[in-house]
């Protein structure tokens, strides 16, 4: 597996995200099947991993925690603080609410780590920017933890330049997290050239458009009872059977690199800044094994171009308003 630096942090090129064995996609996995999962992928050269407290809540990252517990030393474990969990998450009415109060983050950060079973978090993102809490003081609360050995590398999710700045300015940050791939492309908007100017890596998550960009989904595709995809506007029969052009682009180039679909999409986020690292997720050790594939994709300027020009008419919202209001820009 070739490697990547995102700040000064080498990872694997193609991590793992871990939020759909647990959670988002229907009911949680078999632990034991997804256990072997993650044990799987360490074996074939994966060193990066994505959890957070939320996704559960907190169930994921037990299974990561117990899953990973042999490769100490060896793996990058990222989670997440920044919501208030007293109550169920309930991510349809725009929650829950966020809080990244410095107590509150410090309380995260002790629970984290006894699920994870570890001694320090290897990067610990906000997940979303708290409109209530001045972004100097979490990244504050996130220093001090830092000194205090429980912590290694602060992270953002879904934050915006101006937000990158002031964090930067108090703790150096190491990655941005946030949706990137063909059929979102915001972060252009702003983020990379930040990114790229202070020296931040960047880790798409959702870089298959949650299996869009597959060819898994058409418009006659229906989802099981708790995949969130069916509330998402992206995910309606209208918006997926008008995004098939880009479908249909990114299979012919898959045919014609003798690829699959998945890893030409991967290979195009790879194409952008060598300081990306995406972490698809997946429940099932082929698909991670495609996965990994990518990195050994080449594509050419007109390569790209080709599937810029599929990407630009992409219809639909990716979330509903409420969730997109968490986004923090």
């Amino acid at each position: 597996m070739q490697t990547r630096k995102i700040g000064n942090l080498e990872v694997s090129a193609i991590g793992l995200g871990c939020m759909g064995m647990s959670f988002s996609y229907g009911p949680p996995k078999d632990r034991a099947e997804m256990i072997a999962t993650l044990r799987g992928a360490v074996e074939r050269g994966v060193t990066f991993f994505d959890t957070a407290e939320v996704y559960g809540p907190f169930i994921n990252e037990e299974l990561v925690g117990e899953a990973l517990a042999p490769f100490k030393g060896k793996i990058v474990i990222a989670t997440k603080f920044g919501f208030d969990l007293s109550a169920p998450p309930n991510f349809l009415a725009g929650g829950p609410r966020t809080n990244s109060r410095p107590e509150h983050i410090k309380e995260a950060v002790e629970g984290s780590l006894k699920r994870l079973k570890l001694e320090t978090i290897d990067l610990l993102y906000q997940h979303r920017v708290d409109p209530a809490v001045p972004i100097e003081e979490v990244a504050g609360a996130v220093k001090d933890l830092i000194a205090a050995g429980k912590v290694k590398h602060f992270g953002l999710s879904e934050a915006g330049a101006a937000t990158i700045r002031r964090a930067h300015a108090v703790q150096p940050v190491t990655a941005l997290q946030s949706e990137y791939s063909l059929w979102w492309r915001r972060p252009e908007e702003g983020e990379l050239a930040v990114l790229e100017e202070l020296g931040i890596g960047l880790v798409p998550y959702s870089p298959l458009g949650r299996g869009f960009l597959t060819g898994a989904f058409d418009s006659k595709s229906t989802f099981e009872k708790g995949d969130f995809r069916s509330t998402l506007p992206r995910f309606t029969p209208e918006a997926m059977a008008a995004n098939q052009v880009l479908v249909e682009a990114i299979a012919r180039l898959a045919g014609a690199k003798h690829a699959t679909s998945a890893q030409v999409a991967l290979a195009w986020l790879l194409h952008q800044k060598p300081w990306i690292v995406p972490i698809p997720g997946t429940t099932k050790l082929a698909r991670l094994e495609e996965n990994i594939g990518a990195a050994a994709v080449t594509l050419s300027v007109s390569d790209v171009a080709s599937l810029d020009a599929a990407a630009a008419h992409i219809i639909g919202e990716r979330y509903p308003e409420a969730m997109e209001k968490m986004t923090g820009r």
